[in-house]
């Protein structure tokens, strides 16, 4: 962070200095008190499980330059304190002034899944020209992107940050820090539906990203999701780039080459020009991911021979569709990072086009889905058995319905449902052989890696 004087930010923020004198350097910004360096701001935040306030005196301890509360002190404090009407607003106006000290391009990422792979492919993509700042980790809501802004650094050429939601008007908080260049929407799932009500508003908020937007700047798009390919067709008063099979695509997906867990091959043609790529991960909303990044690759000027090079060097995340071996040969498809209606289809696809002796989904609850679990969870049962795998293994409550879905459709396909990890893991032994392809997958929640690591150490 590019260190900044207290006073500077006081008047930022509208706020009051309370005590002691207001000559003081600014190194970095903090709203956990574990987390502080020496001379970090220290944000008192007050969430629903926690009170940033209540942790004021380790923050000092720890080396904190000076305090913002937004109410009283309990115990007198060696440092300056800023008193400001809302902590939390003050994040958001210190990240706002923060990033518009720095004229460089901002790209913004959103959608319903996909995010984060598309962000770390863009900035793979974008790195082979720029120094590029990214957002940490998936810091990705209303405290973790503003907190992210203060990574930007001098020698920064361009930054993309990922933005999340669970409701109308969270992204244009974030758009209204960040002013995005151009914004990249993944797609519009069922993500959050249980809040959102419908996919139109699910649009209507991943929208937003794009509400400061003027006639200089590019909304990138999924051409081939049915809601935005409907909304494309509307006018605009900025640039649109569509990706996708749909041939009225500014980059077209011409064709795709599943070798299992080896990756993928595909070919993008752009203006009677075809260009092959490479990638280590799998599954077809990965060449998604990467046909955006390659967009935003070609907006910024990227060589397309480092773009290809980029493409093929990125090797996705932890409990993302990554293949893990046991020591007697099963082969696990660890996805139990989270779980969608729409990842779980695209994660069963997956499945099937890895080489096996049988193909076996584990798959468990998604939540967050409200009044429509029971017919989500059907449906995804439904193209479960439709994929002909050999096995289903539904574990969880609201899973039961991904096995009544599926014993609706199925043919010869074993399916079996348990109530928790615990009543399942006393049965695995028996269920999985050596040369089995599984799939294990559920919402973050579920923490299904539990059952990957069983499945590791006893194989």
């Amino acid at each position: 962070m590019k260190e900044l004087q207290l006073l500077d930010l006081a008047r930022e923020i509208k706020g009051t200095i309370l005590n002691n004198n207001s000559d003081v350097t600014v190194k970095g910004i903090s709203t956990d008190s574990r987390k502080v360096s020496e001379g970090d701001l220290f944000i008192a935040i007050s969430g629903e499980r926690m009170d940033g306030h209540d942790f004021i005196s380790q923050a000092v301890e720890k080396g904190c330059s000076a305090v913002v509360v937004h109410k009283d002190i309990k115990s007198p404090i060696d440092r300056p304190v800023i008193r400001v009407e809302d902590t939390l607003k003050a994040l958001h106006q210190m990240a706002e002034y923060y990033i518009s000290m720095f004229d460089i391009p901002k790209i913004a990422v959103t959608g319903s899944t996909g995010k984060t792979t598309t962000k770390e492919i863009i900035f793979e993509v974008l790195s082979k020209k720029y120094q590029v700042v990214k957002n940490i980790g998936n810091y990705n809501n209303h405290i973790g992107l503003p907190l992210s802004v203060f990574n930007i650094e001098k020698k920064h050429e361009i930054a993309v940050f990922e933005m999340g939601m669970s409701d109308l008007g969270e992204i244009d908080l974030l758009a209204s820090i960040i002013k995005p260049d151009v914004a990249v929407i993944t797609n519009i799932g069922l993500s959050h539906i249980e809040r959102l009500k419908s996919q139109k508003n699910i649009l209507k908020a991943k929208l937003e990203v794009t509400n400061y937007f003027t006639n200089k700047n590019i909304l990138i798009i999924n051409n081939d999701d049915v809601l935005l390919k409907t909304f494309a067709k509307e006018s605009k008063g900025y640039k649109l780039v569509k990706i996708g099979f749909n041939k009225n695509s500014d980059l077209i997906i011409s064709q795709i080459n599943h070798r299992g867990d080896e990756g993928i091959i595909f070919s993008l043609d752009k203006e009677n020009h075809s260009y092959n790529f490479q990638m280590k991960v799998m599954g077809n909303h990965n060449v998604y991911n990467a046909a955006m990044a390659i967009a935003v690759g070609i907006q910024y000027q990227v060589d397309m021979n480092d773009i290809i090079e980029a493409i093929s060097q990125f090797k996705g995340f932890d409990m993302r569709l990554n293949v893990e071996k046991s020591h007697n040969g099963v082969k696990i498809l660890n996805d139990a990072y989270n779980a969608s209606p729409d990842s779980m289809k695209a994660a069963i696809q997956t499945l099937t086009s890895i080489k096996g002796q049988r193909h076996i989904a584990i798959l468990s609850d998604m939540l967050e889905m409200g009044a429509f679990a029971e017919k989500y969870h059907k449906e995804v049962g439904d193209y479960t058995a439709n994929a002909e795998l050999d096995m289903l293994i539904a574990v969880g409550d609201t899973a039961e319905y991904i096995a009544i879905g599926a014993k609706a459709s199925a043919k010869n396909m074993i399916i079996l449902h348990f109530s928790d990890k615990n009543e399942l893991l006393k049965n695995l032994d028996e269920l999985i052989m050596p040369g089995d392809v599984v799939l294990v997958k559920g919402s973050r929640g579920m923490r299904m890696e539990e059952i990957v690591h069983y499945i590791l150490e006893r194989g």
